[in-house]
């Protein structure tokens, strides 16, 4: 397969451009059914499928939320903005942590700031977190161009056919290392922080 690796650069910045996170105004200010929920978040998280008929959040996957103390459990079968956060929250750190660690990340927040009542809650830290998005999101678009201008470079000596894929290889294998080394250093921090505490199983 031929892949012109111009363009193939801009769609993977044009698809970083694109990423966009569930801003505070734009939950709902009324509590939902479970139904509710699995069709907002889904509406709103939509551009992160890899394919269009991947779900965001299914009824199974709250209900095992709840089950593993992740989430608080609704009031009369309602949902509140608060629980929209956490799952939130839940999506982005499932696809590379263990509910083990979720659970450790996750729960003295949800313990401390889940009531809307209190004067710093858990709206007003994920507003603090996900604000930085814009910024992080261009470091990201400058990182990737640079590796993807390295992973040109590389094997200079084997035939054009060979080269193509053995460079998106290598671009790969770059990636790969940078979201291990980050997954390592995550895994690090909430070790540290549990330390001399009880883990809990998942």
């Amino acid at each position: 397969m031929n892949i012109d690796a111009k363009n193939l650069l801009n769609s993977i910045l044009d698809s970083l451009s694109r990423i966009d996170y569930i801003k505070p105004q734009d939950l709902p200010n009324i509590d939902l059914y479970m139904d509710q929920v699995t069709t907002f978040m889904d509406a709103q998280l939509a551009v992160s499928k890899r394919h269009p008929e991947d779900k965001i959040l299914t009824k199974t996957m709250i209900n095992n939320y709840a089950k593993n103390k992740l989430l608080p459990p609704p009031v009369k079968k309602k949902y509140s903005r608060e629980h929209l956060l956490a799952l939130i929250f839940i999506y982005y750190f499932k696809h590379i942590l263990s509910i083990g660690d979720i659970q450790a990340i996750l729960n003295p927040i949800m313990d401390q700031y889940f009531s809307p009542d209190l004067d710093f809650n858990l709206e007003d830290i994920y507003s603090e977190v996900f604000c930085l998005e814009e910024n992080e999101i261009q470091n990201l678009k400058k990182d990737i161009t640079k590796k993807y201008q390295t992973s040109q470079q590389t094997f200079p000596d084997v035939s054009p056919e060979e080269q193509e894929d053995l460079q998106l290889f290598s671009f790969i294998c770059m990636l790969s290392f940078d979201v291990y080394v980050k997954k390592q250093l995550i895994e690090k921090l909430i070790d540290t922080k549990s330390a001399g505490t009880p883990e809990e199983k998942a």
